[in-house]
């Protein structure tokens, strides 16, 4: 918008389910995903944005910092419910978790959980902004969010002895990873693929990179 001032971008957030459908029903002009498509879904024309990580987030000043995949499966589907369980501190575990049809939910539902159910006692919160925010505050808080998105406030976990770092997750060392996606229902044209064209150009990538993301070029790359 800086570089085009006739362009107005507007951005609603919902989740992954509802920017695939708001795709489908053509009440949006672009989609947005930060999971693969299902099968019930396929039909979009699909351009991939980047490549995220999901990050395991704790306070920062909660003294764990590598914590094994059982533990996380065993802390979300409730059947670890205190720290002293973990060994480092003592207190209730506050387990913070994404709404039903978040892209980062399935993704975290798919790559750690596995077969695993997340309970229902778990703070449920609608975007990987208020998770982060609750962790920040609760020491006894654990959650999970976009590696792109982990700042000072908290800190991500290693998970069985790996870091969500860069050069972790383009070396897919840290196997828990997820596309970013822009999807349309139709051939793009004028604005809108002047807006896709951008995102994916070296200017937009390097501007996703800054971010904390693997651009599309570095995995075209591998």
């Amino acid at each position: 918008m800086e570089e085009n001032p006739g362009i107005q971008i507007n951005v609603q957030g919902g989740g992954s389910t509802a920017g695939i459908q708001a795709t489908f029903n053509g009440t949006c002009q672009i989609g947005t995903s930060s999971r693969d498509l299902k099968v019930s879904e396929k039909g979009l024309k699909i351009y991939l944005l980047a490549v995220d990580g999901i990050a395991v987030i704790a306070h920062k000043d909660n003294p764990i910092d590598d914590i094994s995949l059982d533990q996380i499966k065993g802390i979300f589907s409730g059947t670890i419910k205190d720290w002293s369980e973990l060994g480092e501190m003592n207190g209730m575990i506050i387990p913070v978790t994404r709404e039903e049809g978040s892209g980062t939910r399935g993704a975290f539902e798919d790559m750690v959980m596995g077969d695993r159910v997340i309970s229902d006692a778990c703070l449920v919160q609608d975007s990987n902004g208020a998770v982060r925010e609750i962790i920040a505050t609760t020491l006894q808080g654990i959650g999970y969010i976009s590696v792109g998105l982990v700042d000072e406030r908290e800190k991500a976990l290693a998970i069985n002895g790996i870091e969500p770092t860069l050069a972790n997750l383009i070396t897919c060392k840290y196997r828990f990873t997820r596309p970013f996606l822009m999807l349309v229902n139709q051939e793009p044209t004028g604005n809108v693929k002047k807006f896709i064209d951008y995102a994916i150009s070296d200017k937009g990538q390097e501007i996703l990179k800054g971010e904390g993301l693997i651009s599309a070029a570095e995995i075209s790359d591998d």
